[in-house]
């Protein structure tokens, strides 16, 4: 195997990461703004924001599904159980008595096998919930006259709250372990840039060099 640095963040995969973190930043605001715990909005324009900025996710999504479904790129978040048992050690125990983490990315396997379990819990459970609870509140007039509507309204709203701090407990622990291992400007240059370093097989560095000699340095 050769280490070597190579993009593995297209630019529309670093344009969706970062508009998406921006619009999900934006709607937690506002949906605390919503709950009242957030005095820096009103309740009309939290409500405003919050549902700009909610169709503004969704069509990102729409486009996010279209890619990686052309593309390719959804066999990144494949399941494993191959390693997964090591990185949750690693995480659990290792990386507080300096262990050095288990995985290494490689050009067909740019996640570890628990970030794939998680980045697939998140897009296939949490994200569709908060859609589908977001969406069934904002257009409650549509079925307001079903029998028991004001009843299952508050379970929606329920729900929605629930997946939301959910997600937002998901960005935490995200955002702490861009802490851990290399430098916080170390694990958020990838995504930048779109380089990161991995390990290739001598025919993936060999078709690499010569048919995109670009994304490899």
């Amino acid at each position: 195997m050769s280490v070597r640095q190579v993009m593995l963040y297209t630019r529309f995969e670093r344009f969706w990461h970062w508009t998406q973190m921006l619009l999900i930043v934006a709607l937690l605001f506002s949906g605390f703004a919503v709950h009242g715990f957030n005095p820096a909005l009103d309740f009309y324009n939290a409500v405003v924001l919050h549902t700009a900025g909610a169709l503004a996710l969704i069509v990102l999504w729409i486009f996010a599904i279209f890619w990686h479904l052309t593309t390719g790129n959804w066999r990144h978040y494949v399941p494993t159980a191959n390693g997964l048992w090591q990185v949750a050690r690693f995480y659990a125990w290792g990386i507080f008595h300096g262990e050095r983490h288990p995985y290494r990315k490689a050009y067909w396997r740019k996640h570890n096998p628990l970030q794939a379990l998680s980045y697939l819990a998140l897009k296939l459970m949490l994200f569709p919930l908060i859609w589908a609870t977001g969406l069934a509140y904002l257009f409650y007039s549509l079925w307001s006259a079903i029998p028991g509507a004001s009843t299952m309204l508050e379970g929606v709203a329920l729900a929605h709250t629930l997946v939301a701090f959910a997600i937002l407990a998901f960005i935490i622990i995200h955002v702490y372990l861009l802490t851990t291992g290399h430098s916080f400007a170390e694990h958020v240059k990838p995504m930048i840039t779109g380089f990161d370093t991995v390990d290739l097989t001598p025919e993936e560095e060999a078709y690499l060099e010569r048919d995109e000699p670009r994304h490899i340095r």
